[in-house]
């Protein structure tokens, strides 16, 4: 009895403690976000900031995180009901509605799932869904049936038909769109993606290849290989995260069991792994150069901790306490000062030391949008599923 009163006080002690954060942080993210909203081109989205200057770097709405901002307001405006925030996230939406019709790479479920969904889902508004359903049917355009894949990027000097695990994450407007009234074909492609991703994507640990490119005739795989990672062979740190979040998504639409197995691997591989640091915000790649000197990746720490908290919804306690405990830790690292900004500064970003892609010298130890979104998300999924529960 000692025992399980002991145990009850310091879960509520913990819950508490967390909702105190998440409400912090979501008035922390009112206030940056006005900041921010400030310096933005009115037909341009915000990327990333000069750590040292503040100055935004933003991008045209067809580069595939401009859903990602509009996003992250949607998610504010639900918590605190700030007007401003309101209205800034309707004016995004305008902005960015043209999207629907895109289809010059798979990433439109970042641009449009990411911002009208949440939009949809907070206000019920029609021409939202509406929006949505143009959108699935512009992202099957690249539904590849003879390899069973939507095709990431357009052939290059590179590639013939790349494949990215980033891919796993635009699968969710398709099944959502079948699950709310759209043609079943959606799913179907969804989850035919899926099986194609599992079967060649993933190393018997769990881990996962970036990129796999396919003979467009015949189906084949050409090779396997890394564009953001550190080497072909390596695990790059957000793309571990695509897969968690992607294959819990997959279980969440589907209940195929297969999918909650591959989920739970790929989190064992990331929370077990001998490079994990103690406060569980991994370094760019698991298997980077210069470990413990390597950057880290706030992003992946985000997404990783939004996904293991879907994760734990669908698995026994034991099993939800260990991937709830570990996102809440991810989550509290994010909101110390090592990783937050401080009022005011990187532009009006919350989050700073995220790693976009190392190789390419691309976007190293700075702000970066989809950072904040999955943070945000993390914050509100804490709170709607796990606090005084």
């Amino acid at each position: 009895m000692l025992i399980t009163a002991f145990s009850t006080a310091k879960a509520q002690v913990q819950n508490q403690e967390m909702s105190a954060l998440i409400q912090e942080n979501f008035a922390f993210a009112e206030a940056q976000y006005k900041l921010l909203a400030q310096h933005i081109p009115a037909d341009k989205m915000p990327q990333s900031a000069d750590p040292k200057t503040g100055k935004i770097d933003s991008r045209d709405i067809q580069w595939w995180c401009s859903g990602f901002y509009p996003g992250s307001l949607w998610l504010i405006y639900e918590q605190t009901k700030d007007e401003v925030i309101h209205q800034e996230a309707l004016r995004t939406l305008n902005v960015i509605e043209p999207n629907k019709t895109f289809t010059g790479n798979h990433d439109l479920g970042f641009m449009m799932l990411c911002s009208y969904g949440n939009a949809y889902r907070i206000t019920k508004e029609q021409s939202y869904k509406d929006i949505l359903f143009q959108s699935a049917a512009s992202l099957s355009t690249r539904f590849r049936p003879n390899i069973g894949v939507i095709q990431s990027w357009n052939k290059s000097k590179y590639w013939e038909c790349p494949v990215i695990i980033d891919n796993m994450m635009n699968l969710e407007m398709l099944n959502w769109v079948s699950a709310n009234g759209g043609d079943e074909k959606f799913n179907k492609i969804a989850t035919t993606h899926a099986n194609t991703t599992l079967k060649n994507h993933f190393r018997p640990d769990y881990s996962s290849y970036h990129v796999v490119d396919y003979n467009p005739e015949t189906g084949a795989v050409i090779r396997k290989a890394t564009w953001q990672g550190a080497a072909n062979t390596s695990a790059w740190a957000r793309g571990q995260g695509w897969g968690l979040y992607g294959y819990t998504m997959m279980y969440r639409y589907t209940k195929d069991k297969r999918y909650l197995k591959q989920a739970e691997g790929i989190a064992h591989f990331i929370l077990n792994h001998p490079d994990l640091p103690a406060d569980k915000i991994p370094y760019w790649d698991f298997d980077a150069p210069f470990i413990p000197y390597a950057m880290r990746d706030a992003s992946a720490g985000a997404l990783i901790a939004s996904a293991l908290l879907e994760l734990g919804q669908y698995v026994g306690k034991d099993k939800q306490s260990f991937y709830v405990d570990n996102a809440a830790q991810m989550i509290r690292s994010l909101a110390s000062d090592a990783y937050r900004s401080k009022p005011g500064e990187n532009g009006g970003f919350l989050l700073k030391h995220s790693t976009g892609a190392l190789p390419l010298n691309s976007e190293i130890d700075i702000p970066i949008i989809y950072a904040d979104y999955y943070f945000l998300e993390a914050l509100k999924r804490y709170q709607d599923w796990y606090l005084n529960k």
